[in-house]
C-alpha cells in the first residue's frame, strides 16, 4: 500500500536510529538526575556508542538506500562511521576525569557528543543535498555548544563566538550554493545531479559556481587553507575535551562527505573542482607547516598540524581515483589513531590541579615520566612521516597515488612541507628529553587516558609489522564510491 511504512526499509540507517533514541533517552534522563549524575550519563553514552558501532558492525555493508534516497549505506560509509563512533568513545572516555578537574560537570557535555557524532555519521550517508545540510548543522550546533562549554572561561566564550560567527558565514555560502546546484539541476539528489550533468553539457559551468560555494561550505569544516582561521583559536580557547573532539572526529567526517560529495554528483566535473582543491591543498601544507614553527601553545600547534595533515589528505582527493581515496581512508584513520595518543597526553598536562598547555611545560618529562615521553616521541615522529612509523605509510601511499597520476610537484611540495613540518614535532621532543627539567605533572589517574596513549603508540610503533589488513580495509571502502 502506497505510504506504508516497512521498518525493513529503514534498516540501514538502524545504527543512526539507535543512537538518536539513546541520545534523547540520555537528555531526558540527565534533566532528571542533573549533574551529580554527570558520570552515569558519561558511561551510559560510552555503551550506547558501543552498541550503535556493533549494530553497524552487524549490518551488511553493501550497497543500499531508505525510501526516499536521501541516505545511503556501503562500505565506504561503514568505515567511517566505525571511525566516528571510535574517536567519540575515545573523546567521552577520556573526558569524565577532565570534566570532574575543570569543574564543568555537567551532563550535557556526553550527550551534545553524542548529537554531534549522529550528525556526522549522517552526512557520511548523505545522498541529497538536503540531507547533507540537516546533517551537517546538527554536527555544527552540536560542537558550537561544546566550544562554549567552559562558559566562565573567556577563552571558551570567544572560542564559542568565533567558531558560530564564522560557521554560520560558510553554513550561508553552503546552501547558496546547494540552491544554485538545485536551479539549474533541478534536483537535489546525488543520483540525479550526475544523471543531468551527463547529459546536459549546457549546465556545467553554472553548476560549477555552486559548486565552488559548497566546497567553501566543506573546507571550513576540514580547516583548510584559507577557511582556517578558526582553528587555531578554538583549539586554544576551547576546553581540552573538546579540542580533542574537534581534532578527532569532525575533519574525518567532513572530509569524507566531501569524497562523497565530489565523487558522487560530480564526478564528471573532476577536471573542474580538481583546480580548487589543488589551491586548498597546497595553501593548507604551506600555511600548516609554516604558521606552527612560532607556537608556544600545544594545542595551537596541533591546531596547524592538523591544517597541514588535512592538506595532505586533500591530496588523495585531487587524483580522483580510487587508489587516491584509498589512500585518503588510510591516511584519516592514522592520523585519528595518532591525534587521539597525543591529546591523551594534553589532557593530562596538568600542574597543582590546573591545565597546562605550554610547549615548555613538557621540559624533562623523559625524567619524571619515561613511559608518557617515549610513546609521544613515537607519536610525534609519527606525525612528521618518519619511517618505519605508522604516519610514514600514510603520507607514503598518498604520494605514491600523487606520482602514478602525474601530480609530482604536489609530491615533492608534499614531501618538502613535511620536512618543514617535522621541525615542530622533533622541538617538542627535544624538549621532553634534553631541557632541563620544569617541575612534575600532578599523578594521571586517568585509566582511560593511559589506555588510549598505549593503543596509539603500540599502533604507530607495530603498523609495519602487519600493515596489510588496515591498507587492505581502507582501499576496499573506497570502491564503494565507484561502483557504475
Amino acid at each position: 500500500m502506497q505510504g506504508e511504512f516497512e521498518f525493513s526499509a529503514w534498516v540501514p540507517a538502524l545504527p543512526e536510529i539507535f543512537l538518536a533514541l539513546a541520545s534523547m533517552a540520555l537528555l531526558v534522563a540527565g534533566a532528571f538526575i542533573g549533574n551529580k549524575g554527570t558520570r552515569v550519563v558519561c558511561y551510559a553514552a560510552l555503551w550506547s556508542i558501543a552498541v550503535t558501532a556493533l549494530i553497524l558492525i552487524g549490518r551488511d555493508w553493501g550497497r543500499s538506500l531508505v525510501p526516499g534516497g536521501m541516505f545511503v549505506m556501503d562500505s565506504f560509509a561503514g568505515l567511517t562511521k566505525l571511525m566516528i563512533l571510535a574517536g567519540l568513545f575515545a573523546v567521552v572516555a577520556m573526558s569524565i576525569r577532565y570534566l570532574h578537574q575543570e569543574q564543568i560537570n555537567r551532563f550535557e557535555f556526553p550527550v551534545l557528543v553524542m548529537f554531534a557524532g549522529l550528525g556526522m555519521m549522517l552526512m557520511v550517508s548523505a545522498n541529497d543535498m538536503l540531507s547533507l545540510y540537516v546533517a551537517l548543522e546538527l554536527q555544527s550546533l552540536a560542537l558550537y555548544v561544546l566550544a562554549a562549554f567552559h562558559r566562565d572561561t573567556a577563552y571558551s566564550a570567544e572560542a564559542g563566538i568565533k567558531y558560530f560567527v564564522l560557521g554560520a558565514i560558510s553554513s550561508g555560502m553552503l546552501l547558496f550554493g546547494i540552491s544554485l546546484i538545485y536551479g539549474f539541476a533541478g534536483s537535489t539528489n546525488f543520483d540525479m545531479i550526475a544523471h543531468r550533468l551527463e547529459d546536459m553539457e549546457a549546465i556545467r559551468l553554472p553548476i560549477l559556481v555552486g559548486l565552488v560555494f559548497v566546497l567553501v561550505g566543506l573546507a571550513f569544516k576540514i580547516s583548510a587553507v584559507p577557511f582556517h582561521m578558526w582553528t587555531p583559536d578554538v583549539y586554544q580557547g576551547a576546553p581540552t575535551a573538546v579540542t580533542t573532539l574537534f581534532a578527532l572526529v569532525p575533519k574525518v567526517a567532513a572530509m569524507a562527505l566531501l569524497i562523497r560529495v565530489l565523487f558522487g554528483p560530480f564526478a564528471a566535473m573532476a577536471p573542474d573542482w580538481g583546480q580548487i582543491v589543488t589551491l586548498l591543498a597546497v595553501a593548507s601544507m604551506i600555511v600548516g607547516a609554516f604558521a606552527a614553527l612560532g607556537q608556544e601553545n600545544i594545542k595551537r600547534l596541533m591546531a596547524f598540524s592538523s591544517i597541514s595533515h588535512m592538506g595532505y589528505a586533500l591530496i588523495g582527493v585531487i587524483v580522483a581515483d580510487e587508489g587516491g581515496v584509498g589512500s585518503v581512508m588510510l591516511y584519516l584513520l592514522i592520523y585519528m589513531v595518532m591525534t587521539a595518543g597525543v591529546f591523551a597526553v594534553i589532557l593530562s598536562m596538568r600542574r597543582d590541579n590546573l591545565a597546562v598547555e605550554s610547549i615548555g611545560d613538557l621540559a624533562g618529562l623523559a625524567r619524571t615520566r619515561p613511559f608518557v615521553a617515549f610513546a609521544m616521541a613515537a607519536l610525534l615522529f609519527s606525525m612528521a612521516g618518519v619511517p618505519p612509523l605508522a604516519g610514514f605509510f600514510g603520507k607514503f601511499f598518498i604520494f605514491v597515488e600523487a606520482v602514478d597520476a602525474g601530480y609530482y610537484v604536489l609530491a615533492v611540495l608534499g614531501v618538502l612541507t613535511s620536512v618543514v613540518a617535522a621541525y615542530y614535532y622533533l622541538r617538542i621532543v627535544k624538549v621532553m628529553f634534553f631541557d632541563e627539567s620544569a617541575e612534575p605533572f600532578d599523578p594521571n589517574k586517568s585509566l582511560s587516558g593511559r589506555a588510549v596513549l598505549f593503543v596509539a603508540a603500540l599502533f604507530v610503533l607495530t603498523f609495519i609489522a602487519w600493515p596489510q589488513p588496515v591498507i587492505s580495509i581502507a582501499y576496499d571502502a573506497s570502491k564503494a564510491l565507484f561502483i557504475q
